[in-house]
């Protein structure tokens, strides 16, 4: 009784049926949405706009028409200008918060960095432009040493090889050449 109830699927010709009506409903709000539009777009520009009666119209008449459109005009476009300024301070701070927002959660992705073969010169010259004069040689600022020979040194060499010296004292004859040296 109870694996009956839940085996119990709708058939693929409802399933199609009932996503035919779906469809057909969506079409139906999608048009009435466009016709609204439309309707809307008629109501404002019979409201702001008005009707042009141009005919029979003096030429002063004809000027006076035209300033006053054009007024209408640098209305607009400075609306328009207060607008954009507007959406586009708040993409910037938009942005902004999103990027706190990923520093907070610490959750950020690295972009992949390309390894770049470049001297110290090119990468200060290329980060300073023209600014940069002194040209940084590593090399030349290591501490050079001299070598001299001290006296230590020279009774190393003289000493020579230590392995001969083992050699020497090794076997018989190097324990005797010890107690002899000792005497």
């Amino acid at each position: 009784m109870g694996d009956d109830e839940k085996k119990s699927k709708m058939t693929s010709a409802r399933r199609m049926h009932l996503k035919s009506l779906l469809l057909s409903l969506a079409k139906t709000a999608i048009e009435k949405e466009e016709a609204d539009r439309i309707a809307e777009k008629e109501r404002y520009m019979a409201e702001h706009c008005g009707d042009l009666h141009a005919s029979g119209l003096s030429m002063a008449e004809l000027q006076e028409l035209c300033k006053k459109l054009h007024g209408q005009i640098e209305a607009v476009d400075e609306e328009r200008y207060d607008m954009e300024s507007k959406v586009n301070k708040s993409t910037k701070e938009i942005d902004d918060l999103n990027l706190k927002v990923f520093d907070l959660k610490g959750k950020f992705k690295r972009p992949p960095l390309k390894r770049v073969r470049m001297s110290a010169d090119a990468m200060l010259r290329a980060l300073l432009g023209s600014k940069h004069k002194v040209s940084m040689d590593l090399r030349a600022n290591l501490k050079q040493v001299k070598k001299e020979d001290t006296e230590k040194e020279k009774d190393l060499r003289d000493v020579g090889d230590w392995r001969k010296n083992i050699e020497e004292k090794a076997g018989m004859e190097g324990r005797k050449k010890m107690f002899e040296g000792a005497e």
